[in-house]
């Protein structure tokens, strides 16, 4: 090592299990016999990466999207605008995504692990004779995305036991009658603390201040720029690497949706527009760093992260929410 630096792929010596330049940085080991300084060394994981079992095979006896065995979605171009058939479709698709992820919200609880929710995600599709949609999407390896405390999106489900005061996301998305659905929510673990409790429900308003900006006409900034001022409101920070997204025959189309205010997204919404709104709310920073697993997302100061996201419809006269559940209400508590 040259000038003291570690060796680019070093573990971190907090034992996050992650390279030391992704962790404590610039913060070195404290000394032999010194106690860990945790106003110095601000970093150390509540979440450390756990084991995770194998990737499963596509549900058998389910119609499922093209790239269940290939990993690779395949390149086609669908538009923005859903037909009326794929608006029907598209309704029963997101039903299907918003009763699972009710389901398992239920089963959470502490010491339960993200990978028998997995589990439990994946016999339940088979069970509704749907395809859970991240499986084997750019080989992604499970059928939902569980994010605990600090991870923003994509969290992979393992062997960890939720414990109490935990933060979880689910993320559900299934593919039925050639469509995908998809709607997150966060479940409490156990009691949370205040400041934790507080965050949940700031970005549960962030989810309800962007969907109440869709309407025909507006541009997508709208959607942007009223989820930033809820979080500005609050004190928050807004995440910028992922986005809502554009959705029907394919997982992901072309069309993005910011969830920060930007200009330049001057584009009007059209009624037939299907699209997720899906704010990721940091408590601290919004910048973001990936695991070596290539999916995991954390804040790169490893505040807790929160997100709520909904299938929502462009209609002519406002917007109509396709995944509609208890966990993610629509309109704020009076």
């Amino acid at each position: 090592m040259r000038g003291g630096q570690r060796a680019r792929h070093e573990l971190c010596w907090c034992g996050s299990g992650v390279p030391h330049r992704r962790c404590h940085g610039p913060f070195e080991r404290p000394g032999p016999g010194a106690a860990l300084n945790l106003a110095a060394h601000p970093f150390p994981w509540a979440v450390r990466p756990a084991v995770t079992s194998g990737p499963l095979p596509p549900p058998p006896g389910v119609p499922a999207p093209d790239y269940a065995l290939s990993g690779v979605p395949r390149a086609r171009h669908v538009g923005d605008v859903r037909s009326p058939d794929e608006i029907a479709a598209l309704r029963r698709a997101c039903r299907h995504a918003a009763d699972i992820l009710v389901y398992l919200a239920g089963l959470v609880a502490p010491g339960v692990t993200t990978d028998e929710l997995d589990a439990a995600a994946y016999r339940e599709c088979v069970r509704r004779g749907v395809y859970p949609s991240p499986l084997n999407y750019h080989g992604y390896p499970r059928s939902i995305c569980t994010s605990v405390n600090e991870v923003i999106c994509h969290g992979i489900p393992d062997s960890r036991p939720l414990a109490a005061g935990d933060t979880l996301n689910i993320d559900v998305t299934v593919y039925r009658d050639g469509v995908h659905g998809d709607c997150s929510a966060m479940v409490p673990v156990g009691g949370v603390n205040p400041v934790a409790r507080r965050l949940v429900r700031g970005g549960l308003r962030c989810l309800q201040a962007g969907i109440a900006a869709v309407r025909p006409g507006a541009p997508f900034s709208e959607v942007g720029r009223a989820i930033q001022a809820v979080a500005d409101e609050l004190g928050y920070a807004v995440v910028r690497q992922f986005v809502g997204h554009g959705i029907g025959p394919l997982f992901h189309t072309g069309l993005q949706v910011l969830h920060h205010f930007s200009p330049d997204q001057r584009r009007p919404m059209t009624p037939g527009m299907v699209f997720t709104v899906e704010p990721m709310i940091d408590a601290g920073t919004a910048h973001t760093l990936v695991l070596d697993d290539g999916w995991t997302a954390i804040t790169a100061d490893r505040s807790r992260s929160v997100q709520f996201e909904h299938t929502v419809l462009v209609t002519e006269t406002g917007v109509e929410v396709l995944t509609p559940n208890r966990l993610a209400p629509i309109r704020p508590a009076a």
